[in-house]
């Protein structure tokens, strides 16, 4: 089982995206069902001081906004994660209730609007690298549903496939199960968005994780 990991960004991907940043976190967990969100909800109110009518025009949801397009990704259509889920939380004052691991991953999210990927660890095989997908590449996110790509997507892989179709869907391969033991984080960076937010967003999962 890996005990710490780098990831490798492929030279065309920071050619094309300079400035595209991933901040990686280890941690121990034990998935459980049982947790009381409230507190961190009821932090999260009194942080999120923004209309959400004005939310596009933030100016990190601005910068996930700009990278989806130039990934051919319609974001008024499929909105970047954080936005996604400050969305619902502005809407519904509440986030959903699934696991621990995955409740931390979109505290964090709501509150840095950064995209969060949670990975069981001892799913993932040899060296993870972020590049551009192969075309006709098979990708089967967190649902089931199976696709083949493009070519033109960002994708987090390891030796095994696809772990993350960049920066919005993890794979179902690598999803945080019952039997999970240790998890990795990874704070979705895209050019424009300081490294200290991304730092912050991947280590509020850790902050979410011990207090869930």
């Amino acid at each position: 089982m890996l005990s710490s990991i780098s990831i490798i960004i492929d030279d065309e991907v920071k050619r094309k995206f300079e400035g595209i940043y991933l901040s990686v976190r280890i941690t121990d967990i034990l998935v459980s069902n049982s947790h009381d969100i409230s507190k961190p909800l009821e932090r999260l109110k009194g942080e999120l001081h923004i209309d959400i009518e004005a939310l596009k025009d933030d100016p990190i949801i601005r910068v996930y906004r700009d990278f989806y397009w130039r990934i051919g990704i319609d974001p008024t259509k499929t909105r970047p994660a954080g936005e996604a889920l400050v969305r619902r939380f502005l809407k519904n004052q509440s986030l959903p209730k699934i696991n621990n691991a995955v409740d931390a991953g979109n505290l964090a999210s709501a509150s840095t609007f950064v995209p969060i990927g949670l990975y069981d660890i001892q799913k993932i095989s040899g060296k993870i690298l972020l590049r551009f997908a192969k075309n006709g590449e098979q990708f089967t996110d967190i649902t089931g549903k199976a696709e083949g790509l493009k070519g033109n997507e960002v994708v987090l892989v390891d030796d095994a496939g696809i772990l993350h179709l960049f920066p919005h869907r993890d794979a179902q391969r690598t999803m945080i199960r019952a039997e999970t033991k240790k998890m990795l984080v990874v704070g979705c960076g895209v050019p424009g968005v300081p490294r200290s937010r991304v730092d912050d967003a991947a280590d509020k999962v850790v902050s979410f994780l011990k207090e869930l």
